[in-house]
């Protein structure tokens, strides 16, 4: 219990320090037009679980990294994160109204003012890695491309568009699979396994963490699928219901069968850390998550 306790404080302090250097690192008042400051600062600082950031740190301190080595980082990919909400939410988009249990950004302020938030969010990423100049040069090029990566048209944009085109069509568990890849899995992906690489930790230890953070992603989109089923807006801090008419992993398999698949993916995912020794820390946390844990994605 004493173990279970100091380790839930360092969780806490860990994502404690990542809300204040997000703050920081988040454009200050007079550095451009102040509704769109104040946009991206709601979107950036509002409460969130900093799911990616976690993975980063913990991943890095898994492998030995230095205390704070990964911080900056970390933040980076909160920012990619908040903005893929930003822009998903739009009415073109999801047409969401709730996020986090506030407003979304384009009802709290409006359209035009969220997807400039969005697309400077995604730019401020790439410029916080570029600036962490603790990091050698080639590991700021290795993090910016991972980033990037998730991003892009294998990641997040390409799972959006996926969501978008193919939303009436039937889908089977490959293509299930593939869509939560993009649209979750790869950012998460890129965030733990860039932890790892700033510690140094071998390859085959950077593509463990690789595989340990896909099957978590898979697990992280199943979660949500059922709580877009079964919750409510008020518990899950977002619109929910959404996903009535689409093929999820919930409508092919049940609710029983979802979260089969879903404590499937979790077991793979502690297997692929094993492999390498390591675990404890990425896999207590994640563990902690998904023992019922209500948070806003």
């Amino acid at each position: 219990m004493d173990d279970n306790a100091a380790l839930l404080r360092t969780f806490e302090a860990l994502r404690a320090g990542v809300d204040r250097r997000l703050a920081e690192l988040a454009p200050p008042a007079g550095s451009a037009p102040d509704r769109l400051v104040a946009a991206v600062r709601y979107a950036l600082l509002a409460p969130g679980k900093r799911f990616r950031p976690m993975l980063a740190l913990l991943a890095a301190a898994e492998f030995g990294a230095p205390e704070g080595a990964a911080l900056d980082a970390a933040c980076a990919f909160e920012m990619i994160h908040a903005a893929s909400l930003i822009l998903d939410d739009l009415p073109a988009m999801d047409d969401a109204g709730l996020r986090r249990g506030l407003p979304t950004i384009h009802r709290a302020f409006d359209e035009a003012t969220a997807i400039l938030a969005g697309v400077g969010l995604l730019n401020q990423a790439y410029a916080v890695i570029a600036a962490d100049h603790a990091l050698p040069g080639p590991l700021r090029a290795d993090l910016t491309a991972r980033a990037a990566h998730a991003v892009g048209f294998s990641g997040l944009i390409a799972g959006q568009a996926r969501d978008l085109f193919d939303r009436d069509r039937t889908r089977d568990a490959a293509a299930l699979d593939r869509l939560n890849h993009e649209k979750t899995g790869v950012l998460i992906i890129a965030a733990a396994q860039g932890g790892a690489a700033i510690a140094g930790a071998p390859v085959a230890a950077v593509e463990a963490v690789g595989v340990f953070a896909r099957h978590i992603g898979l697990a992280f989109q199943i979660r949500d699928d059922l709580i877009d089923a079964q919750g409510s807006a008020e518990g899950a801090g977002k619109d929910v219901g959404k996903d009535a008419a689409m093929t999820t992993v919930v409508s092919a398999l049940g609710l029983a069968g979802a979260r089969q698949a879903m404590d499937g993916h979790l077991a793979s995912a502690a297997a692929a850390l094993g492999g390498v020794g390591a675990g404890d820390l990425l896999g207590r946390y994640v563990g902690g998550l998904f023992a019922g844990r209500k948070a806003a994605a």
